[in-house]
């Protein structure tokens, strides 16, 4: 019964379709001539491109308010793309848009008010056509462009329209709503492209990440030309060097790239066949991380789906609009007169106006700076060795997930007993039941007595390193053997993929790789073979060795996922987690490993062996730098960095990853991970695991690429010498002569001296850097980034 109803529901949309499509055909027109009109109403005409892909004209969402606007012919929902007046509606009857006589397009309301018009400054202007790209244009006799919708977006972008220092793209307000948001994509004054919430209450760039420099994300503001395209291949490509491809890259598909309602950039590709839309990529991976998304007073949680909610004591403005934000649902000027106390929201920050930071500190200190400043409306306090005290003025960007490492207390008046919301409690979950019960219900507000303060001093420094990892491995047990349950920041990461990231069957993958047949490489977590999925898509496919050992590393992959967004990084489409079976699919890269391309006949050019140093120490600087935490690889190689069909790298393998949090001293490690030959010496000598041992392998890496021999294969001419250790003694001597001479005898003779001298000299000098035996000698790969930039064009 319910596969009849289905399928005379599906027959009811053919039909639907079929019969609005003919319906538009039937009134539509290849142009609108100088002094012609379209009108709203059953007359209406529309303005359709040659090629059917996109039609203009009258746009209505009810009975009475109509705008002006671009769509997709053929989508679902006739999804818009650019509209005239998307803030001031016009009556259903009446209103029309005419070429006038002074050249310029006009729309009028039914009362004839002008609400809106083309700033066209010419008068000879003979049609309006709309051309197979999406774009509106005006011409005159002799066929010139006189002005275009593509000069003027809306939320969206079109591949082939260029965007400019000129242009930007502006959020809707709300899902359903074509009223102008508050997140846009522009040009900075710093010639970076960037998101900004620009709300009522604050400004805020969001991304790229504006806790660190520009050149950890990959970008450069060394180009003024301002000017970004969407090809139709599905690449984008910017003047600050922002590139990216779609997840379905290849001619032929009909894509968008939309600046939506919740403050993240997306790009959409278009099934032909069902007229939906599917997300190829996205800004931000965690979508928490917009600023703004959730107003004033507002928390973004993962429940798992990125939700908005409101603090226990505060209401939702507007449950349409986030946006808005919360209010107190206590009277605020009773924080002046009355005693006051603090709830405690776990896991959870408000980003930025903070009145001041102080640590070393308490938290009883912490508590007492809040109360005694009649400004403070809550502080948050985070245990990292040291107390981290912030005194908030406001509450704005709030965020909360399982795995960050501190709390809000958010003052209120003694008299108010606020609820335990039931998001909190979903989100939670991996704190444990004694958790619940100090931070919520009739005990919810934090007691600040000796007994209590000591526990959690005890708790805090007792537990130390080894508990935290104790919890790691709890919690990667607790999703690998449990079919409900699974931690809300894990699950939160599947979700906030794209539509490409999926759980895949044991028996999927088996058959996708022929029963494991092709072996593309081994290392020590596992295996890594070719196959292709049933949609035709080649995939590696990593099946990890030891139950045991591939456990953590599993789990340290896969926590990672929602972390990870950058083009020098290879991406995980899927994994596998069905009995003793751990696997995860990767995408497939034409061109292997960058062994395969320096240390045999079949070697790398000189240009490209650059764009692989520098594409790598990219990829190497964003996880270091712009991960909600360090992301410590451990074992970077040739064999680590794959190719793709352009020989632009891509850091595979995060198996051995560690994550360490950006405000600790470090992170120890309870065995030696990596490969010999680009272990860096901290792994022998016991030393604190940093990001450091990462720059040690690059260093090693880069060495090779510019010699094109194996570092074990390098000759030795002192006795007892190691060979690394050779080769930068007698560097650096040849270094401080000042002649650049010495570099031809470096580079890898097969060349035949088709290289920059330039760019070889600064690959050597930061190779050379990059492995010093002292830690704290070696530079961080943002440096690394910038240095390389500088030659990179030579």
């Amino acid at each position: 019964m319910r596969s009849l109803i289905l399928e005379s529901l599906n027959l009811l949309f053919l039909l639907s379709l079929l019969s609005s499509s003919h319906l538009a055909a039937s009134k539509s027109r290849s142009s609108l001539k100088h002094g012609d009109s379209i009108t709203v109403g059953k007359e209406s005409e529309f303005i359709t491109s040659p090629d059917n892909s996109f039609t203009c004209g009258f746009y209505g969402l009810d009975t009475n308010a109509y705008w002006f606007a671009i769509w997709f012919t053929n989508s679902v929902n006739k999804t818009v793309v650019w509209m005239a007046n998307r803030d001031r509606p016009v009556n259903s009857q009446g209103s029309k848009a005419t070429i006038r006589g002074d050249g310029a397009m006009v729309l009028t309301d039914v009362d004839g008010t002008v609400v809106w018009q083309s700033n066209t400054t010419s008068a000879d202007v003979a049609a309006a056509q709309l051309l197979n790209t999406g774009n509106l244009v005006l011409k005159n006799p002799q066929g010139d462009v006189l002005w275009q919708s593509f000069d003027f977006p809306t939320d969206t972008l079109l591949p082939s329209q260029a965007f400019t220092k000129n242009t930007r793209l502006t959020s809707v307000l709300t899902e359903g709503s074509f009223a102008t948001g508050i997140f846009n994509l522009y040009f900075g004054s710093d010639n970076v492209l960037r998101l900004i919430s620009d709300s009522p209450d604050t400004s805020t760039t969001y991304w790229p990440n504006p806790d660190f420099d520009i050149y950890t994300s990959g970008r450069t503001n060394y180009n003024s030309s301002r000017i970004a395209v969407l090809d139709d291949l599905g690449r984008f490509l910017s003047s600050d060097q922002l590139q990216f491809n779609t997840s379905d890259m290849g001619y032929g598909i009909k894509r968008r790239m939309t600046m939506d309602y919740d403050g993240n950039l997306r790009v959409y590709s278009l099934n032909d066949s069902t007229g939906l839309w599917s997300v190829t990529w996205q800004a931000l991976a965690q979508p928490c991380n917009v600023k703004g998304v959730c107003g004033r007073n507002a928390i973004c949680v993962y429940a798992p789906e990125p939700t908005c909610t409101c603090p226990p004591g505060f209401e939702v403005n507007d449950p349409s609009n986030w946006n808005a934000g919360c209010n107190p649902a206590f009277n605020q000027t009773l924080l002046l007169s009355q005693k006051v106390k603090f709830l405690q929201v776990p896991h959870t920050d408000f980003y930025g106006f903070d009145l001041n930071t102080t640590f070393p500190v308490t938290l009883e200190t912490c508590r007492d700076m809040c109360v005694q400043d009649f400004r403070c409306l809550a502080f948050s306090y985070r245990l990292l060795g040291q107390g981290f005290c912030f005194i908030k003025s406001a509450m704005l960007n709030g965020y909360a997930a399982p795995e960050f490492p501190a709390s809000i207390y958010i003052k209120i008046p003694d008299s108010v007993e606020p609820s335990k919301p039931e998001i909190f409690h979903a989100s939670s979950q991996i704190c444990g039941s004694d958790d619940e019960e100090l931070l919520f219900g009739s005990s919810s507000m934090y007691d600040f007595n000796s007994k209590r303060v000591k526990w959690v001093y005890i708790y805090s420094f007792g537990a130390a390193l080894g508990v935290i990892e104790l919890v790691f491995v709890l919690l990667g047990w607790w999703f690998l053997f449990r079919k409900h349950g699974v931690p809300a920041s894990v699950e939160a990461g599947y979700n906030m993929i794209s539509s490409q990231f999926r759980r895949y069957s044991y028996s999927e993958l088996k058959k996708a790789t022929k029963n494991f047949k092709e072996e593309l490489g081994r290392g020590g977590s596992g295996a890594v073979y070719k196959g292709v999925l049933s949609d035709d898509r080649a995939v590696a496919v990593k099946k990890l060795g030891d139950v045991f050992q591939a456990q953590e590393e599993f789990f340290a992959e896969i926590s990672i996922i929602g972390k990870i967004n950058h083009m020098n990084l290879v991406r995980i489409w899927g994994f596998c987690s069905e009995r003793r079976h751990r696997l995860l699919v990767y995408e497939y890269l034409d061109n292997l490993s960058l062994d395969r391309h320096v240390f045999t006949s079949n070697f790398l050019g000189w240009k490209q062996r650059y764009a692989v140093a520098l594409g790598t120490a990219k990829g190497l600087a964003y996880l270091h730098h712009e991960c909600l935490e360090w992301v410590i690889h451990c074992d970077v190689k040739p064999e680590n960095i794959l190719l793709d069909s352009e020989f632009q790298p891509k850091i595979a393998d995060f198996g051995l990853a560690k994550l360490s949090q950006r405000e600790g001293p470090g992170s120890e490690f309870t065995r030696i991970r990596g490969t010999k030959g680009y272990m860096a010496p901290e792994w022998a000598l016991s030393l604190p695991i940093t990001a450091k041992v990462d720059v040690f392998g690059y260093g090693v890496v880069i060495l090779e690429l510019v010699r094109g021999v194996r570092l074990c294969n390098w000759s030795v001419e002192d006795d007892g010498e190691a060979a690394l250790t050779s080769f930068v003694r007698k560097m650096k001597e040849r270094m401080e002569c000042g002649s650049s001479s010495w570099v031809e005898s470096v580079v890898d003779s097969r060349l035949e001296g088709k290289f920059s001298r330039k760019q070889a000299a600064a690959l050597i000098q930061t190779g050379v850097s990059c492995v010093e035996e002292d830690r704290n000698k070696r530079p961080t790969m943002a440096s690394v980034v910038q240095a390389l930039m500088e030659c990179e064009y030579e």
